[in-house]
């Protein structure tokens, strides 16, 4: 990346005295709200909402980010609108070389992983404070763009346009683009869309989009729909996190967990989004499971070393973060946080090991947030969904269907997550 002070012609000049002026000019300037999607688990009616059918796409799993473009001056916003240009450094010449001088891209930033696939925690770790560090992870984990949507072409206003429109402009647009600039495919072959669905978890997508040829761009609306798989699994609930507005008498979220082959209780993921009046029926579901746990539950020794305890009532926290947001689900990433096992199978804090999973592992995302949990007696089974897995842990928040009182917890193993086949990244640009 060029210095500063010295800018290459076409590159972004973020010291120039009228920084932000150009892109203010913008047919559609900063900062704009990205238009977003309703859930469902299944392909919409074929017709669509004008009678056109719909137009699909893979649904990428990354950061969303709207890429401005005038001039000199290149913007990456966030989806809470706030700039990204600092943590991916090295998207701002490739972008600004190959962008024409006005333009506004909606899209996602992804980091692939060895093995050509999608690798969100990899892309978490960028979101870093330290220059030092932003630059070695732009080596190590380099991110790239992938262009969906166009607002603003040759300095022209496009979003009032259908998106069948616009996505001719973009396809004009991004015409023999090159990594780490990509356009996502599209059809509007239904069972080209169905067929998506059921790969393209493989390499690490999170489903496929449906969007209106007629729709025009309405931002901060949930003018699309997002398809997504839904998935039922067993989980032991191994403990508990308080809801902030009920320390000891409201539950925040369950925390989850599955054996593996060695009988190793890993934790999966949380079950939240209760209504309050069930965050209180489950505190009192729950409060027998409080009393008499000790060195046998499978989370003792890392419970020892964080000093966790069952320090009920004297914090508690909000629930995991849903799928919106750009961090994780509850912060407590046991693979690439602080902790690895000692010689008795337990978690120790300040090591890393990838091949066990506990609650309250600290992460870049729960710094300064409250990551204590009240550990219970691992006797209960529940029945949750989910959407896909990743690095072993449940991508989204879990939701809770029923309990299973019937069900033996030792039952409850990670042979019971689906597997799908992996895809290539490659595969998926030639779609």
């Amino acid at each position: 990346m060029p210095d500063e002070g010295a800018p290459d012609e076409g590159a972004p000049d973020e010291g120039a005295p009228d920084e932000g002026a150009a892109l203010a000019a913008l047919a559609v300037p900063p900062p704009v709200r990205p238009m977003l999607a309703k859930a469902m688990h299944a392909l919409p009616a074929q017709d669509g909402p004008a009678g056109e059918g719909w137009m699909f796409e893979p649904k990428w799993d990354g950061f969303r980010t709207l890429v401005f473009r005038s001039g000199a001056e290149l913007l990456l916003q966030s989806r809470d609108l706030k700039p990204m240009n600092r943590y991916f450094p090295e998207l701002l010449e490739p972008l600004a070389a190959q962008l024409p001088p006005r333009c506004v891209l909606d899209g996602e930033v992804v980091v692939v992983a060895a093995g050509s696939r999608l690798d969100f925690p990899a892309l978490q770790q960028r979101i870093h404070p330290a220059a030092s560090r932003v630059a070695m992870l732009a080596e190590r984990t380099p991110a790239s763009f992938v262009a969906f949507d166009v607002l603003v072409a040759d300095g022209a206003d496009l979003s009032s346009a259908g998106f069948a429109e616009r996505r001719a402009a973009l396809e004009q647009l991004l015409a023999g683009c090159a990594p780490p600039l990509h356009l996502t495919p599209m059809t509007r072959d239904r069972a080209v869309a169905e067929d998506w669905f059921r790969r393209f978890e493989g390499a690490g997508l999170d489903g496929v989009m449906a969007k209106d040829p007629a729709g025009r761009y309405r931002p901060g609306a949930r003018a699309m729909v997002k398809v997504k798989p839904k998935r039922t699994v067993d989980c032991v609930v191994g403990g508990l996190r308080w809801h902030k507005n009920g320390p000891g008498t409201m539950v925040g979220s369950l925390l989850l967990g599955l054996y593996d082959e060695r009988g190793r209780l890993h934790h999966v993921g949380v079950a939240a989004s209760f209504r309050a009046s069930r965050r209180r029926e489950l505190a009192a579901e729950l409060a027998p499971l409080r009393d008499g746990v000790d060195a046998g539950h499978p989370w003792f020794g890392w419970m020892q070393a964080a000093g966790a305890g069952a320090a009920a009532g004297d914090r508690g926290e909000d629930g995991a973060r849903g799928e919106d947001g750009a961090r994780g689900e509850d912060g407590a990433r046991g693979e690439g946080g602080a902790g690895a096992e000692d010689g008795a199978g337990q978690r120790v804090p300040g090591q890393r090991v990838p091949d066990r999973r506990v609650p309250g592992s600290v992460s870049r995302w729960s710094q300064g947030k409250d990551q204590s949990w009240v550990p219970l007696r691992a006797e209960r089974v529940v029945e949750v969904t989910y959407d896909h897995v990743q690095g072993g842990r449940f991508r989204h928040t879990a939701h809770f269907v029923r309990w299973r009182p019937d069900k033996d917890p030792r039952e409850c193993t990670c042979e019971q997550l689906a597997v799908t086949p992996p895809v290539e990244l490659s595969a998926i640009f030639r779609a």
